[in-house]
C-alpha cells in the first residue's frame, strides 16, 4: 500500500506526533540504553525509532525483540507509545492483554486491566477480545457489584459482535453458560435463548435443538417463528459468506460484495457488524473507511458511534485528507466542543499528506467551520477567524512550500473567501480590495475569470469608481479573453459611464484588441513557418531514406530475387505466401503490395483481409501428362452476380488442402445455401490457402461468421467480411480490444499442453471466469499465452495477486491486467518490397542499366525506337534509343563531331 509507505518517508524529514505535540526523539532513551552495551541483542529497531517515531515495523520489531528478553516493564513501554499512534492488533493486543493479567496482584491493579480492555475494544471490533474481556470479567465477579458488571459487559459484547456470523456464537455461548453457573432464573435463560435464535448465525440448528431439549415445555410457537425466519436469512448469507471462508486474506473483493449485498437487506446492524468485519483485514485501505463513515453519517447518525468511527479511520490512515474533513465534518455536526475541533485540525496537519492540494482543503474545511461559529457582532470569534486566515496564507507559504515547492492554491481560493467574508459580513471593502491586490499579483493578473471575481465583488459591495478602476486594469492585464473584459467594459459604460468614460474605453479596448491581433498573426505566422519547416524537414528526410533504399535494392536482379525468393520457400514453407509474387498481382482475384497482419493483444495471429478486387488472371497446373493447363476453377459467375454483402472471405486453409471447394461447401452447409466457392490459385495452379464463399442468402453470413477460428483439416481458419478494400482501405476485421481492460488478465509461460479446462479450473479459484481465449500460431499449435475473463474488476486484480509468479506443470506463470500496446497496423517489409519491385519495373538502357544513368555515347549515334514518348507513374518516359545499324569508321566518327 503506497498510502502509509509514503506517509512513513515524509514524516522522516519532520517527525511529529499526531497529538500535535512535538516527537521527543529522546523518548525511547531508556529503552536503547539499556542495550548498549549488549553486543550481543540487536538494535537496530531502536535506532530507527529514535529517527522516526512512525516507523510502524519497527515498532512491531521492537515490542518481538522486547517479549525474547522478557523486559516486562519495557515492553510495556514499547507497547503504550506504538498504540499512542496507531491501532493496535488483535494479535498485539491479545499479547499484551495476557501479559498485564499475568502481572495484576489487587484490585487496583484489575482496574488497569479494565481500562486497557476498553482501549482495546474500541480499536476493531474482534469477538476474540471481547470473549477474553468478559472471562476476565467473570474472575472479578466476586466484588461488590461484580455480577452486574460482567452481564453489562456480556450485553456490550452480544452488541458488538453479537451478529457475527462465524464467531458471534461463542458469546452467546458464554453467557448462557454464565447464568446457568449462577444458577440464574430460568426467564433469563430462556431470554437468551430466544434472542439467539433469532439472530442468523452459522450453525443455530444446534442451538435449536439444545433449547429443545433444555424446555420442558417444548420451544414456544413464536420462538420457533423467529429462528424459522433467521434461518432464511441464513440462507441468503450463506454464498457471501462461504466466499469468505475459502478466500484468502485480505479478501477485499468478497467484503465489497457482501456489504452490498447487507446494504440492499437493509438492516443496520448487520451492515455495520460486516463492515468492521472487513476493516479488521482492510484497515489501510481509505475507500472502505470512507464508505463506513458515510454511511453511518447518513444512516444511524448515532453520536459515539460515529465520531468512533472517524476517530478510527484517521488513525489507521492519516495520511487521507478526505477522513480528516469528514472527521472535522461530524464532530461540528455532533455538537463537539471548539477545542476539541480545534484538537483534531492540528493532528490533521501534522498527518502528513501527500499532496500540496490536501493542506489546501484542509484549511478550507477549518476556515468554513470557523466562519459558521462567529457572530459578526462581537469582535472576539472574528478576530480568531482573521488570524486563522492570516495563519492558513503562512503556512502554505511556508511549511507547505518547502515540502512540494508549491502553496498548492495557485488561484488563491482562501484569499478569494477571506475578501468575499469581509466584504459581505464585515463590510470592510479596503481589507478586501487589499487582498485582491495580493491575489493579481501571485500571477493571477492574466487570467479574465480572476478579473471578472474581483469586478463582480466591486458591483456587489462596492462603487463604480472601483469597479471601472478593475475593468481597466482587467483590460490591460487580461491575455487569455481579452475581448471578453472588453465586452465587460464597454457594457459597463453603456449603463454607468459618461461621455468622456465611454470615449476613454473605447480608445482603450480598440487599443488593446488591435495590439492582440498583431500578436496572434505574428504567432500565426510563426506557427505556419515552423510547421513548413517540419514538413520540409520531413520531406528532406523521406527522400534520403528513399534514396538509402534505392541503393540497397539496386543490386537485386531477376534472378537474384527469383534466388532468394525460392530460398524464402524453404524457409516458410506453405504457411507464407512470397511477397514478390503479391506484388506481381499472382493471386486468383487481386494483387495488393502489402497484406494486412491482424495482431491479436499479445502473439501474432495472421489473417489476410479480402484484397481488392481487380481481375481474375487464369492460372494453371499440370495435368496427369505434365502439361500446363488451367486451373479448376469454380463455375463461372459474372461480375455483376458477385455480391460482397453476400460472401464471406476464408483464409488461413492449408495450402495443400485437398477440394477446397468441397471442403467448405461442407463446413458451411450449416448456415444457409452455398452459392459458391471461389478458391484462389497461383498461376502455377498452387492453391494460395484463402477463398470467398458466396451465399444465396443475406442472413447467412452472420452465421458464418461466428465460425470464425474452427478448425478445418486441424488448421484455424479465419472467416471475415468480405468488403473491396479499394472501396474501403481503412476497414480491419480485428475484432479485440487493444485498450487497457481491468477485468481481463493476461497469462503467459502456459505449458503447451495447457487446455481451456485446466485453465478454468486454475482461475475460477479467484472469482467467476466469463470467457477463456488460447492463443495459438496460424497452424492451430498454442503458444502458451492465454486471455482470461472475469465478472469485474475486483477479481481480475485477486487473480493477479495469487497467481502471478506460481507453478503449473512446471511451468511459471506471469499474470498482469491486460495493457496490449498500441496498435500499428503496418508492414515495415513493405516499403522495400515495393521500392525493390519498382526497380525491378524500371525499363532498361542499351547497356543494360537504368535510365537515370549517363551514357557515353554520341547522341547523334542514337535514333528513336518509338517517337510518341508515354508517360509513366506521372512523368514522361525518355524515348528509347537505339545504335544505326551501319557500320561506321573512324572517320565518320571525326567527322560527326567537327560537323564536317
Amino acid at each position: 500500500v503506497q498510502g502509509p509507505e509514503k506517509y512513513q518517508d515524509d514524516r522522516q524529514s519532520s517527525p511529529c506526533d499526531i497529538s500535535g505535540s512535538t516527537v521527543k526523539l529522546r523518548s525511547y532513551e531508556n529503552i536503547f540504553c539499556c542495550y548498549n552495551a549488549n553486543v550481543n541483542t540487536p538494535h537496530v529497531p531502536f535506532l530507527q525509532l529514535s529517527i522516526n517515531a512512525f516507523d510502524y515495523n519497527c515498532h512491531v520489531d521492537l515490542i518481538k525483540l522486547l517479549q525474547q528478553e522478557g523486559k516486562l516493564h519495557r515492553l510495556r513501554k514499547a507497547r503504550q507509545k506504538m498504540s499512542e499512534l496507531f491501532p493496535l492488533t488483535e494479535e498485539i493486543w491479545l499479547d499484551w492483554l495476557k501479559d498485564e493479567i499475568r502481572l495484576t496482584e489487587d484490585e487496583s491493579d484489575r482496574e488497569k486491566v479494565y481500562e486497557l480492555f476498553e482501549r482495546a475494544v474500541k480499536d476493531y471490533v474482534c469477538p476474540e477480545i471481547w470473549l477474553e474481556y468478559v472471562q476476565y470479567s467473570i474472575g472479578g465477579m466476586g466484588a461488590q457489584g461484580g455480577i452486574e458488571r460482567v452481564r453489562s459487559i456480556f450485553e456490550r459484547a452480544l452488541t458488538a459482535v453479537g451478529l457475527h456470523m462465524t464467531k458471534g456464537a461463542s458469546i452467546w455461548e458464554a453467557y448462557r453458560e454464565f447464568e446457568i453457573l449462577l444458577n440464574a432464573q430460568l426467564e433469563r435463560i430462556h431470554t437468551l435463548f430466544r434472542r439467539q435464535l433469532a439472530v442468523p448465525l452459522m450453525d443455530m440448528e444446534g442451538t435449536y435443538a439444545e433449547y429443545a431439549d433444555w424446555a420442558d415445555d417444548g420451544v414456544p410457537e413464536t420462538v420457533t417463528h423467529q429462528y424459522r425466519r433467521a434461518l432464511q436469512q441464513l440462507e441468503k448469507c450463506k454464498p457471501v459468506e462461504e466466499a469468505l471462508l475459502v478466500s484468502e486474506p485480505p479478501k477485499l473483493a468478497e467484503y465489497q460484495a457482501y456489504i452490498d449485498f447487507e446494504m440492499k437487506e437493509g438492516d443496520p446492524a448487520r451492515v455495520q457488524i460486516i463492515f468492521e468485519r472487513a476493516l479488521a483485514e482492510n484497515c489501510l485501505v481509505p475507500d472502505l473507511w470512507f464508505k463506513y463513515t458515510t454511511y453511518l453519517d447518513r444512516q444511524l447518525k448515532i453520536k459515539d458511534l460515529v465520531l468512533s468511527a472517524h476517530e478510527r479511520a484517521v488513525r489507521n490512515c492519516p495520511w487521507t485528507m478526505g477522513l480528516w474533513k469528514s472527521y472535522l465534518l461530524a464532530l461540528e455536526r455532533h455538537g463537539a466542543d471548539h477545542q476539541t475541533v480545534t484538537d483534531v485540525f492540528e493532528k490533521a496537519l501534522n498527518a502528513g499528506f501527500i499532496q500540496a492540494t490536501d493542506y489546501v482543503e484542509i484549511w478550507q474545511s477549518n476556515l468554513g467551520y470557523l466562519r459558521r461559529r462567529v457572530d459578526f457582532k462581537w469582535s472576539r470569534e472574528l478576530d480568531e477567524l482573521r488570524a486563522a486566515f492570516a495563519r492558513s496564507l503562512d503556512y502554505l507559504k511556508q511549511d507547505v512550500e518547502e515540502r512540494f515547492s508549491e502553496s498548492g492554491d495557485l488561484s488563491c481560493t482562501i484569499m478569494q473567501v477571506w475578501a468575499r467574508i469581509e466584504a459581505l459580513h464585515c463590510k470592510n471593502m479596503q481589507k478586501a480590495r487589499e487582498l485582491w491586490d495580493s491575489i493579481m499579483t501571485k500571477g493571477n493578473a492574466k487570467y479574465a475569470n480572476m478579473w471578472l471575481e474581483y469586478y463582480n465583488l466591486e458591483r456587489s459591495y462596492g462603487d463604480a469608481a472601483h469597479c471601472r478602476k478593475a475593468l481597466h486594469r482587467a483590460v490591460q492585464c487580461t491575455s487569455d479573453y481579452p475581448e471578453h473584459v472588453c465586452d465587460v467594459l464597454l457594457n459597463f459604460e453603456r449603463v454607468e459611464g459618461s461621455l468622456e468614460d465611454w470615449d476613454a474605453a473605447v480608445q482603450k479596448t480598440e487599443t488593446k484588441l488591435n495590439r492582440v491581433n498583431e500578436q496572434r498573426v505574428a504567432e500565426k505566422e510563426a506557427l505556419l513557418t515552423r510547421q513548413e519547416e517540419e514538413k520540409a524537414e520531413h520531406r528532406r528526410k523521406a527522400k534520403a531514406d528513399k534514396k538509402a533504399q534505392k541503393k540497397s535494392q539496386k543490386a537485386n536482379r531477376t534472378g537474384d530475387k527469383r534466388k532468394a525468393e525460392d530460398e524464402y520457400e524453404e524457409e516458410w514453407g506453405e504457411d507464407e505466401e512470397l511477397p514478390s509474387k503479391r506484388l506481381r498481382g499472382e493471386e486468383g482475384f487481386g494483387s495488393t503490395a502489402t497484406e494486412e497482419l491482424m495482431e491479436t493483444e499479445s502473439g501474432l495471429f495472421g489473417r489476410r483481409a479480402p484484397p481488392p478486387r481487380k481481375s481474375e488472371p487464369p492460372g494453371f497446373h499440370k495435368n496427369q501428362q505434365g502439361l500446363s493447363e488451367a486451373p479448376r476453377q469454380p463455375q463461372d459467375m459474372s461480375k455483376e452476380q458477385r455480391k460482397d454483402e453476400d460472401s464471406v472471405f476464408v483464409s488461413n486453409l492449408a495450402f495443400n488442402l485437398e477440394d477446397p471447394e468441397g471442403k467448405l461447401r461442407t463446413f458451411f452447409q450449416g448456415c444457409g445455401t452455398v452459392q459458391q466457392v471461389r478458391p484462389v490459385f497461383t498461376v502455377k495452379g498452387a492453391f494460395r490457402g484463402y477463398c470467398y464463399v458466396q451465399f444465396e442468402d443475406r442472413l447467412a453470413v452472420a452465421e458464418a461468421l461466428k465460425l470464425d477460428r474452427q478448425e478445418v483439416d486441424g488448421r484455424p481458419i479465419y472467416v471475415s467480411p468480405c468488403v473491396d478494400k479499394n472501396k474501403n482501405p481503412d476497414f480491419k476485421v480485428f475484432k479485440y480490444k487493444t485498450a487497457v481492460e481491468q477485468h481481463k488478465i493476461f497469462i503467459s509461460g502456459l505449458p503447451y499442453s495447457c487446455t481451456k479446462e485446466t485453465l478454468e479450473d486454475l482461475c475460477k479459484q479467484h472469482g467467476t471466469v466469463k470467457a477463456i481465449r488460447l492463443i495459438t500460431n496460424r497452424s492451430g499449435k498454442p503458444k502458451g499465452l492465454a486471455y482470461v475473463e472475469y465478472e469485474n474488476e475486483a477479481q481480475a486484480s485477486q487473480a493477479v495477486l495469487k497467481m502471478d509468479g506460481t507453478m503449473l506443470e512446471n511451468f511459471t506463470l506471469s499474470v498482469a491486467i491486460s495493457n496490449p500496446p498500441s496498435r500499428k497496423m503496418e508492414d515495415k517489409a513493405a516499403p522495400s518490397r515495393i521500392l525493390g519491385a519498382a526497380m525491378m519495373r524500371q525499363p532498361q538502357g542499351a547497356r543494360g542499366k537504368g535510365r537515370t544513368q549517363i551514357s557515353l555515347l554520341p547522341r547523334s549515334l542514337y535514333r528513336q525506337s518509338d517517337p510518341d514518348a508515354k508517360a509513366e507513374n506521372g512523368t514522361i518516359s525518355a524515348p528509347h534509343a537505339t545504335v544505326t545499324d551501319g557500320s561506321l569508321s573512324n572517320e565518320d566518327f571525326a567527322r560527326m563531331l567537327l560537323k564536317k
